[in-house]
């Protein structure tokens, strides 16, 4: 019996280990927005996106900042909105944006390692790079490090 509990507990173990790799697997890296070019390229430069004709401040400039992982097939997943400035109807639409980007894996990233990271979505932004900065400011994230 007790040659039985000693051969037990590393197989409870090891079936315990391997029960979690799915998940082990799937906590990816937090990745800075600016520094995301180090593992995924973007792909795509247009996505069709619905937004809608009427609702809260959806005609006022406003940030969107959208949370997501990039699976190792280039697929965002886990889309969500982390943060809204002015609070609108508009998150609906960034999470569709976000949701049909597609990614490449960057030369350094050859095992299409997955990463986290987040996008902010401007709404009706002003062309002018500083008032763009100014208006996307309130939208960014604290947490995502550099990699």
């Amino acid at each position: 019996m007790r040659t039985m509990i000693r051969l037990g507990q590393p197989l409870l173990l090891a079936v315990a280990l391997a029960a979690s790799l799915p998940a082990m697997a799937q906590q990816a890296r937090r990745v800075a927005p600016e520094q995301l070019g180090n593992d995924w390229i973007l792909l795509n430069r247009d996505v069709s996106v619905d937004v809608p004709n009427s609702g809260v401040n959806i005609y006022k400039p406003s940030c969107i900042a959208v949370t997501y992982s990039i699976g190792s097939d280039g697929v965002p997943f886990d889309v969500k909105v982390a943060k809204m400035e002015p609070p609108s109807d508009l998150g609906k639409a960034a999470v569709s944006a976000v949701s049909n980007f597609r990614y490449g894996p960057s030369l350094t990233n050859k095992t299409e390692q997955p990463v986290s990271t987040y996008y902010i979505v401007p709404f009706n932004s002003s062309d002018d790079p500083a008032q763009r900065a100014q208006l996307m400011a309130p939208c960014k994230l604290p947490g995502y490090g550099q990699s």
